[in-house]
């Protein structure tokens, strides 16, 4: 049943030489990895205005020049990223730029940053998601997590069907959204030039404000640049691209670096022209659009893409992520397992782990998108600032043709990170301070993890194995609760492997049913000797694992080896096993960490 439900959900399995169908063409590849980028056009101006709302309306003049700023840095991040993705063509990023740069050390913090932050990036998403249709119905909002998380699920099981197959359900709300702004910016500024807005809306440019300073600027820039999120993400992934896959990689990102640009500036235009005020129940996108259509076809439409495109902006995260933790695992910083591909050749491990941690952000956040979004932007900018800086290194240690433009590129987006780093740390501390603690633990995990990799390889080693002690013979244990076939079975194979070294165990809790047990015992296998124990707690491990250690030690002097032979029925039904108590289980798993013994299991399929 089990089987027949993943069939259902995931598809059928992939054969491994089908890898090279599920690369992602441009066109794919723009819609699944940019749209966590092209989604914060949603939040990122408003969060601009929420900060200069605390000095009042007049200042909502200053969106545009903290616009142009964010215009800056974008630029500078988009022309840097392009430099990663041709100088480490395999991916990895921000990790393998800091890693191989500036060492170590600021390779786990960028790393493990960008873990975090893909996590965070399924949470903010979905839960900017959840707001934007709650604004729309807000009947709805108080059911808030139990829609996140149904669209996690969602979100989730789609990538478990592969990159491909995501990508081709996810390109058509990223477009459609990408279309809706188009038509909203378009229309929006018709209307301003046709004189349909009126000028009186909003404070002329350079009117003088009270209370504004350079912090609260400073801040609002800050704030402003978490719609730059997710732009790293297609250097991360270029393994998922067609060949050659470093061109189509700086193409698409050229692309989206472009889209954003037009979204984020046609909103912040739009936002300040019709005066709009941030509120906590209606975005800034909804009113604009309500301002501009009124409340028909075309602001629902809106609402709608938005509310896709914001919800499966989680798909960048789930499409990074997983090739981020292949660079972490590969380094034995982080467990084996993300390095397995799943049935439909995706990292199937990761995508679950990411979907299971961010359920459990999105329950402790209450899917609360404004107490996310700092937590989440900081992570993304301490990534951002060590791969810029990373990257001056390489081009000062290495000097190649034309490396003075692409120096002065990386210092300036390293530079500007820098700054909205220390201004999310100095304006948001209260929000963000987890980030302190969390990256000091985050690399002590994974230097203990890489430290007990290379200690088990040490051990597996040929070369620092100890030298094996020849074995004289062997003493074989068969735990025994009745006289049935299911013991006549293994009590055969342990015949089978020696005649004279076999030792029947049983363990009674009555006095007298131990010497009955013994009675029958002598008529039925006189051939093999019987051992009593009396378990005083009703217990039967204690007695007989203080057995196995009495055995093993008389044994271990005279170079033999202990065997427990386990008897085990296999119930024709799974559903049955519940029925049992599962005896054999249980001393299995307690002798398994026995040092010299070893544990043999002789199965007795039941047949109805």
């Amino acid at each position: 049943m089990i089987s027949a439900l993943k069939r259902f959900l995931i598809g059928r399995p992939l054969k491994s030489n089908e890898l090279g169908e599920q690369k992602l063409n441009k066109t794919k590849a723009l819609a699944i990895l940019s749209s966590d980028a092209l989604s914060s056009v949603a939040y990122g101006p408003e969060q601009i205005l929420i900060v200069l709302v605390t000095v009042g309306a007049a200042a909502f003049w200053y969106s545009i020049p903290i616009a142009v700023g964010v215009l800056i840095l974008l630029a500078a991040l988009i022309l840097s990223y392009r430099q990663i993705i041709f100088a480490y063509p395999h991916g990895g990023g921000a990790y393998v730029v800091s890693k191989n740069n500036l060492g170590v050390n600021p390779g786990l913090i960028a790393g493990g940053s960008l873990l975090v932050d893909y996590i965070l990036t399924v949470a903010v998403s979905v839960s900017a998601g959840t707001d934007a249709i709650t604004s729309a119905f807000p009947t709805l909002h108080k059911f808030n997590v139990e829609i996140a998380i149904v669209f996690v699920i969602l979100i989730t099981i789609l990538n478990l069907r592969g990159v491909t197959e995501s990508a081709s359900i996810l390109a058509y709300p990223v477009y459609l959204f990408v279309l809706a702004l188009f038509i909203l910016i378009g229309v929006g500024i018709y209307n301003i030039l046709t004189g349909g807005v009126s000028p009186e809306l909003h404070p002329p440019i350079g009117t003088p404000v009270t209370g504004i300073s350079l912090f609260i600027l400073l801040r609002a820039f800050a704030s402003g640049s978490s719609a730059l999120t997710g732009v790293e993400a297609i250097s991360n992934a270029i393994p998922n691209f067609k060949d050659p896959g470093p061109n189509n990689a700086s193409k698409t990102l050229m692309m989206m670096g472009a889209l954003l640009a037009i979204l984020f500036s046609g909103i912040i235009y739009l936002a300040y022209y019709y005066g709009i005020t941030p509120s906590a129940e209606v975005t800034v996108v909804s009113q604009i659009a309500e301002e501009t259509f009124g409340r028909n076809f075309m602001y629902f439409f809106i609402q709608g893409t938005t509310a896709l495109i914001l919800i499966l902006a989680a798909n960048t995260g789930y499409s990074a992520f997983p090739l981020l933790a292949v660079n972490l695992a590969k380094d034995k910083f982080i467990p084996r397992m993300f390095l397995v591909r799943g049935d439909r050749l995706g990292y199937s491990n990761g995508i679950i782990i990411l979907a299971i941690t961010s359920i459990i952000l999105i329950i402790a956040f209450q899917a609360e998108t404004e107490h996310l979004i700092p937590l989440y932007a900081v992570g993304v900018f301490i990534p951002f600032t060590l791969s810029q800086t990373g990257m001056i290194v390489k081009w000062i240690r290495e000097k190649p043709q034309g490396w003075l433009p692409k120096l002065i590129i990386n210092s300036i987006g390293a530079i500007i990170s820098f700054i909205v780093t220390m201004m999310f740390f100095l304006t948001k501390f209260t929000q963000v301070w987890s980030v302190l603690v969390f990256l000091p633990i985050i690399l002590f995990v994974f230097y203990r993890i890489r430290k007990h990799y290379i200690a088990v390889g040490a051990q597996l080693s040929l070369t620092t194995c100890e030298p094996l002690m020849p074995i004289e013979g062997n003493v074989l244990i068969v735990p025994v609760a009745g006289m049935t076939n299911v013991v006549a079975n293994s009590i055969n194979y342990a015949k089978s492997l020696s005649q004279d070294q076999i030792i029947a165990v049983y363990v009674s809790f009555e006095r007298d049913d131990e010497k009955n047990f013994e009675e029958k015992w002598k008529k039925w296998q006189p051939d093999v000797r019987l051992v009593t124990l009396h378990s005083h707690y009703r217990s039967i491990i204690n007695p007989l694992t203080k057995f196995v250690d009495t055995i093993e030690h008389k044994a271990s002097e005279s170079n033999y080896r202990v065997t427990v032979i386990i008897p085990q029925f296999i119930t024709k039904k799974g559903w049955h096993n519940i029925l049992h108590n599962q005896s054999s289980l249980l001393i299995r798993a307690f002798l398994l960490f026995r040092r010299n013994v070893i544990i043999t299991t002789v199965p007795y399929h039941l047949k109805k």
